[in-house]
């Protein structure tokens, strides 16, 4: 009799084989056999478990960077070698400005010392023309430059001139009101003065009419 070989896949294993003795003696039925193979062995809730706590560790991972990254963009201007790096340059750059001060200290305190009066600034023949054209325009601002600033120092008061302005013009636009009423007024009283002397001098020639016409003659 050939020997059966153990790793066939299609050969049942010891427990298949337990498992149909019992089935065969009746101390299992195939229903209580399916349900146990329906339920999940232990293994399986550990598993998820595992994997629940490798996406949790993951997750603190990815928290992690995103904190460093924010902290890292926050001091980025202090701590990153390139801010850094330029910063550098820019302080090599001064120290060498103030060394290049220091070794012309004695001169540069000379021409501090010296006047400035009666000097002459060099400038070159193909700028002469701008330079009086920035000479006139100089002149000119100079000569506005007091009435500029009377303007700027009244800027302030406008909202009072104006308020100022306003009442003077209603006051203006009353008295030419009252002006007229005066000039009616004269009028008026001018066509009563000559009606009046119409009258009188009419009264007059008839009272020298009547006067001659009593003296004989």
């Amino acid at each position: 009799m050939a020997c059966s070989n153990p790793w066939d896949p299609a050969q049942p294993t010891a427990a298949g084989l337990v498992l149909a003795k019992c089935l065969a003696a009746g101390v299992v039925t195939q229903e209580m056999v399916d349900l146990s193979a329906k339920q999940a062995p232990c293994f399986v809730h550990l598993t998820e478990v595992e994997k629940i706590a490798d996406i949790r560790a993951e997750i603190n991972q990815k928290s992690l960077e995103t904190e460093i990254l924010g902290l890292e963009k926050e001091t980025a201007d202090i701590a990153h070698p390139y801010f850094l790096t330029k910063k550098c340059q820019a302080l090599q750059v001064m120290n060498k400005h103030l060394e290049a001060v220091l070794k012309e200290k004695r001169t540069l305190r000379q021409r501090l010392m010296k006047p400035l009066c009666q000097e002459n600034l060099p400038i070159e023949a193909i700028f002469h023309r701008y330079v009086a054209e920035l000479l006139t325009l100089a002149v000119a601002f100079i000569e506005k430059l007091e009435s500029h600033l009377q303007t700027i120092r009244s800027i302030p008061q406008i909202p009072l001139t104006m308020k100022n302005m306003d009442n003077a013009l209603a006051k203006i636009n009353l008295l030419v009101t009252e002006t007229e009423e005066l000039a009616e007024q004269i009028l008026t009283w001018r066509e009563l003065q000559k009606g009046i002397h119409y009258d009188n001098s009419q009264i007059t020639n008839d009272s020298d009419s009547s006067f001659r016409s009593l003296v004989p003659p």
